[in-house]
């Protein structure tokens, strides 16, 4: 082929550069997103069909602690998006230093969701009296689905802080570059809007008015 030939097929691609030519890390952290989003969906609509075709679902979340404390907790991982946000945007711009601080307010965000949402397992388990074999309303599904889902995000926030210390322990040392930054924010956002189909579906659903 000629090189004429040559550079008007290169242009379709704008200067060269196949647009199915995605980054290895990237690419592996969305075929996770997406197989963990088809996980959590089962399990959301599972929780909902159980909550809709059950009269007597439980009812426990009052509006203090439970309803003060979820809403509590959604903003603080509204704001860790916007501190991951902020990491992504100043790795960009090769600022290391304010990357890993930007990274360690993230990780606080997610440590203070997981004490939060703790001490309200807590309160459901020693004052509601619910666990995942039972409750006092005699609907054992709802301690199963209810600690299911909640907890099998709770552990993906976990996971996250840890990643998100690895991350900031390497960028500060040089190592990571900004799409290390980036595939590592993807994670967080998606472990983020999980929580904003929990929070309406299972405790806005179930709250006791």
């Amino acid at each position: 082929m000629s090189s004429q030939a040559n550079a008007a097929v290169t242009s379709l691609w704008e200067g060269g550069r196949s647009p199915y030519a995605v980054n290895s890390k990237k690419f592996g952290m969305w075929l996770f997103v997406v197989s963990d989003a088809l996980t959590f969906s089962a399990l959301l609509m599972a929780y909902t069909y159980l909550r809709v075709s059950t009269p007597n679902w439980p009812t426990p979340f009052h509006f203090s602690p439970s309803i003060v404390f979820s809403s509590i907790m959604t903003f603080v991982l509204l704001s860790s998006s916007l501190t991951m946000v902020m990491g992504v945007h100043t790795m960009n711009h090769g600022n290391r230093k304010a990357t890993v601080g930007w990274i360690l307010a993230t990780m606080a965000g997610g440590l203070a969701f997981v004490v939060l949402h703790l001490r309200e397992w807590l309160n459901l388990i020693n004052n509601e009296h619910i666990t995942i074999f039972g409750n006092p309303m005699d609907v054992p599904l709802f301690g199963g689905t209810f600690f299911t889902l909640t907890g099998l995000h709770m552990t993906h926030v976990i996971c996250g802080v840890i990643y998100l210390g690895i991350i900031a322990a390497g960028v500060g040392r040089g190592k990571f570059k900004a799409e290390d930054v980036e595939v590592s924010g993807l994670y967080w956002h998606f472990v983020d809007l999980v929580w904003m189909f929990i929070f309406p579906l299972v405790y806005l659903m179930s709250a006791r008015i």
